[in-house]
């Protein structure tokens, strides 16, 4: 039987093949290499996989060296993209030292760099794009000088970008939608084989950008005036995407989209194998997650159900609604029941829905509560007025608003609802009390001169504040909106905690729905975005606006309807913050009792996010995740 050349040539091709293939099952792995590897692994959160079985695979990649007379395998590449890996990069990492590619995209990876990662002297790709990474990149990052592509975009590292003092052989950075600050550093014009640059969505990092011909694909989007940036990325991209794509504005080509860069070259038939595996193990892994997704599901609702049973088992012929376990049983609340049920409890304040009385809790060993007492008129009542029944629904609307979306959310910066006593006359509302009081109530005794409150204990509150809207806004199973965030709705616990309160005129957002549009403004004339007053729409970015003014209101001292606004020629606190931010001495915003605490730069840092915030177009603004991890990353 005669055989054809192409045969023949497929026989000594699978030949070669068996024979490589049984020399590297000979070989074994560095045990240095593999200790290493069982180090990083773990720490990655990978679990229970035989090292032996990854060399050479589509994770991780082996190459014989020669080792005293002996051929060793050592450990030249990782890649772990899109593995849903939670955990750290190990500073075991530095041990494998013929590394060349280290490729964990598109992961949940915290914590910082390890500065160990500069022992890998032969590194050439560096991505970690993607992922949860913090702190600052180590500074002699520029001593691993075989890189070729370093990728650390859409993470939350700080710091300034120091480290970019020598890469010569540097072809792709980008370090976009993070939290870098500082100018950007000469030295970065010198190195020569860029081609793509990628420094958009850093507020905090300044201009110029040094000119470089070379590069084919720009885009840094920074601010020349130090001060407002003209894009804010991350307002209009809360999801990170898993390529980068960067535009050259300003370039003659136009919005030119840069191609995704190709970190290997493989041959054709493997990476389509590489594909189909990928696919299939992506089918799997989808019905399996579902599977046990939706048994989660169930129990998790059967619990809750259970729980809420036996947390509401204590009603009362009263129909007293019980929202926490803090109220251990009705019998604790039943002079509410009375009709003079608050006549003896001592009033603490008085607002627009009503009277607020502070009482002890019954067997509670001391628990202080809120009752807020919201008068309700007999319906038939022939005295009432037309404006008096106005003002009625108005306050029935914002109690049932209230009894709805707080008696469902729970969160430490929020001010819960632990119960709702519907009488006859009014409505009884039942909170944890506070007893410093609102964030309002402390700054006029502040500028009074009777307390004092220092700049840690304002950025501390600033925080708390951004923590309960980012759950209000994304974290909640329905985004929230609360319509009316100030000083005056923001309450503080025993430890200076801030707790967002009042959400009688919140709306809970329709799924899929992305504004609600009111039949008039709500909220508090100098804390309502713009747009809200032109088209009536209200967005979760209306709540930025308004927390924009409260962190100025934090670090100027003053609110928006102080008098010394109206002596000015904007007339507006925003709009005067704006000019003098802008202006040769910003620190003249920042209020006069902080000056000389050694906060200044951290101080205008946070009206700088007061100004993005504060953006007359909406989409520009941050959501309230951007602005607590901005918040969260300024350091004292």
């Amino acid at each position: 039987m005669a055989f054809t050349a192409s045969q023949i040539h497929f026989f000594f091709f699978s030949l070669f093949a068996f024979l490589l293939i049984a020399v590297q099952a000979r070989l074994n792995l560095n045990p240095p290499d593999h200790a290493a590897l069982l180090l990083v692994q773990k720490d990655l959160g990978i679990q229970g996989q035989r090292i032996a079985l990854l060399c050479n695979s589509a994770t991780i990649s082996c190459e014989r060296r020669k080792a005293n007379r002996t051929q060793l395998l050592r450990v030249t590449r990782i890649d772990f993209r899109s593995n849903g890996l939670t955990g750290t990069l190990s500073p075991a990492i530095g041990k494998l030292s013929e590394l060349k590619e280290l490729s964990l995209p598109n992961n949940q990876l915290f914590d910082q760099i390890p500065v160990q990662i500069l022992d890998c002297r032969k590194l050439e790709i560096l991505d970690l794009g993607n992922n949860l990474f913090s702190g600052k990149v180590p500074s002699e990052l520029s001593s691993l000088l075989r890189l070729r592509i370093l990728d650390l975009s859409s993470n939350e590292f700080s710091g300034n970008l120091n480290f970019l003092k020598y890469f010569p052989n540097l072809e792709k950075l980008s370090l976009a939608d993070n939290m870098f600050a500082g100018k950007i550093p000469p030295s970065v014009k010198s190195f020569r084989n860029l081609r793509f640059l990628n420094i958009s969505g850093n507020s905090f990092l300044e201009g110029p950008l040094p000119v470089m011909s070379q590069v084919e694909h720009l885009s840094a989007d920074l601010d020349q005036n130090n001060f407002v940036p003209k894009r804010y990325i991350l307002a209009e991209n809360s999801t990170r995407p898993n390529q980068i794509s960067a535009v050259a504005p300003n370039s003659n080509s136009g919005n030119a989209l840069a191609p995704a860069s190709s970190h290997n070259v493989t041959p054709i038939h493997k990476r389509n194998n590489k594909k189909k595996r990928k696919v299939r193990a992506w089918f799997l892994g989808f019905f399996a997650g579902s599977f046990a997704g939706a048994i989660s599901a169930v129990l998790l609702s059967v619990l809750f159900k259970l729980v809420m049973f036996f947390v509401r088992k204590g009603k009362t012929d009263g129909s007293l609604t019980i929202y926490s376990p803090l109220i251990k049983k009705a019998e604790d609340l039943a002079f509410l029941e009375k009709e003079d049920g608050v006549a003896s409890l001592e009033m603490v304040g008085k607002g627009g829905c009503g009277e607020v009385y502070r009482a002890e809790l019954p067997g509670s060993n001391g628990k202080i509560i809120a009752i807020k007492k919201i008068i309700q008129p007999p319906i038939g009542a022939a005295e009432l007025t037309e404006e008096d029944t106005k003002d009625l629904n108005k306050k029935m609307r914002q109690v049932k608003s209230e009894i709805q979306i707080l008696g469902q959310i729970r969160h430490r910066n929020l001010l819960p609802l632990l119960a709702h006593m519907p009488r006859p006359d009014c409505h009884y509302l039942v909170y944890e009390y506070m007893k410093n009081g609102s964030l309002q109530d402390i700054l006029q005794q502040v500028t009074e001169g009777t307390r004092e409150l220092d700049w840690l204990g304002r950025h501390r509150i600033a925080v708390g504040i951004a923590a309960g809207l980012e759950y209000l806004h994304i974290n909640h199973s329905q985004c929230i909106i609360h319509r009316d965030l100030k000083p005056a709705n923001v309450l503080l616990d025993d430890d200076m905690e801030a707790r967002i309160a009042d959400f009688g005129l919140a709306k809970a957002l329709p799924d899929a729905h992305t504004h609600i549009t009111t039949s008039n403004v709500a909220g508090t004339v100098g804390y309502i975005a713009p747009e809200y007053h032109q088209t009536l729409k209200f967005t979760d970015k209306c709540d930025i606006y308004s927390f924009g003014v409260v962190l100025a209101v934090l670090v100027i001292g003053k609110l928006p309807s102080d008098e010394f606004f109206q002596h000015t020629p904007e007339m507006s606190l925003v709009k005067w913050l704006r000019n003098v931010m802008t202006s040769e001495d910003p620190k003249r915003a920042i209020d006069q009792k902080l000056i000389g605490n050694g906060f200044e730069e951290q101080m205008l840092l946070v009206l700088k996010i007061a100004c993005f915030c504060t953006l007359e177009n909406p989409k520009e603004r941050p959501n309230s995740k951007d602005v607590r991890c901005m918040l969260t990353q300024i350091k004292h």
